[in-house]
């Protein structure tokens, strides 16, 4: 699952945009905030206004940032991929809404890194350097908040799927189908989508040289809402309705208290929670306390929340792999057939065929 990113490219500007300065004989020295049309009003003594430091926040994880990207782009999207043909093949085998949510989790996963790591990051940040337009990179902004939504309401999905199966065992019996699952997982993608629009509008933290407007607040409270308070409250009544279910049953000696499929859950879900905390606090912390555009410390730990954040995409496959021996054992036969595959495919032709030959040639 899945972050949101706030562009390392815009950084870059600290060092040659440099922040001007009035002094007076009557005035202490006061900083001039730039504006988008390039006036520079001056904020003095004005309420709900931050207060004002001589200059902009340094990048102090200089090129750490860009590093950790790439070495988390080259290792988690091939691990995606393989939790992806693993869940495939376990989906077709079993036919369990689980697994198709699982799946659909790890696709969004997928997107996520390619959107908003590669694109986002990697290619407008370090390589162009932010020589794109503006109007491209808005339009990244939808498709960036529309792949959190959908990985973050998927795992919400997952959690109702299994909180039915728990808890009203008959009802999903007749009503789970492979059928229903897709729909649902459409409808939320779908809505993921239409809810990532408004973010069209979307103002990096780290430019808001001026205060926030009302619109720059609301999406911001927007996104946290919709990423993080809301799914958080599902994934906490939820799964508390369906642990109390368990212990109910495990004292009554019907089965063990935990199954697979909940411990899956409830490891999704909670290393959700712990890695999108950090991102949440500093954007709010950044909206009412100190801005991350003036406070070298708040730029520095958003930083440090993005990565932690987007090192949500990556941890389902070791948690798939530490709770469910059935998908270690898909993982492993997922690799022998792709090596399978490229030394038949490396061999020179003829040679499977005297292979053949040779091992029935004694016995004919």
């Amino acid at each position: 699952m899945m972050i949101l990113k706030e562009p390392l490219w815009s950084r870059s500007l600290d060092l040659i945009l440099p922040t001007t300065v009035v002094s007076t004989a009557a005035q202490p020295r006061v900083t001039l905030l730039p504006t988008v049309n390039g006036s520079d009003p001056i904020y003095d003594d004005m309420d709900g206004h931050w207060p004002e430091i001589p200059e902009r926040s340094p990048c102090v994880a200089g090129i750490i940032p860009v590093i950790y990207y790439s070495v988390l782009l080259s290792l988690g999207l091939p691990v995606n991929l393989l939790t992806t043909v693993a869940l495939a093949r376990l989906a077709a085998r079993t036919r369990k809404p689980s697994y198709h949510y699982l799946l659909a989790l790890t696709a969004s996963d997928i997107v996520t890194q390619v959107v908003i790591v590669f694109v986002g990051f990697l290619l407008q940040g370090a390589v162009l350097a932010r020589q794109v337009p503006q109007a491209v990179v808005r339009t990244a902004n939808i498709l960036e908040f529309a792949a959190n939504h959908a990985s973050v309401w998927i795992a919400v999905l997952l959690t109702v799927d299994r909180y039915n199966a728990v808890c009203r065992p008959l009802r999903h019996r007749a009503t789970a189908s492979p059928g229903k699952t897709h729909r649902a997982i459409a409808v939320v993608l779908g809505v993921a989508l239409l809810t990532g629009i408004p973010f069209y509008w979307w103002l990096d933290v780290w430019r808001d040289a001026d205060p926030p407007s009302t619109m720059d607040k609301v999406l911001k409270w927007a996104h946290c809402l919709i990423v993080y308070f809301i799914p958080c409250n599902v994934f906490l009544v939820t799964n508390s309705a369906i642990i109390l279910r368990l212990r109910k049953r495990s004292q009554r000696g019907l089965r063990p208290w935990m199954s697979k499929s909940t411990a899956i859950l409830l490891g999704v879900t909670s290393l959700f929670a712990l890695l999108w905390a950090p991102r949440i606090c500093v954007m709010l912390y950044h909206l009412y306390v100190a801005p991350v555009h003036r406070d070298w410390r708040v730029h520095l730990v958003l930083d440090i929340a993005n990565m932690v954040a987007m090192l949500n995409t990556v941890v389902n496959f070791g948690l798939y792999c530490f709770i469910s021996k059935t998908f270690r054992a898909t993982v492993r036969q997922v690799i022998h057939d792709a090596h399978m595959s490229c030394t038949v495919k490396s061999q020179p032709q003829g040679t499977e065929v005297e292979l053949v030959l040779k091992s029935v040639g004694p016995e004919m």
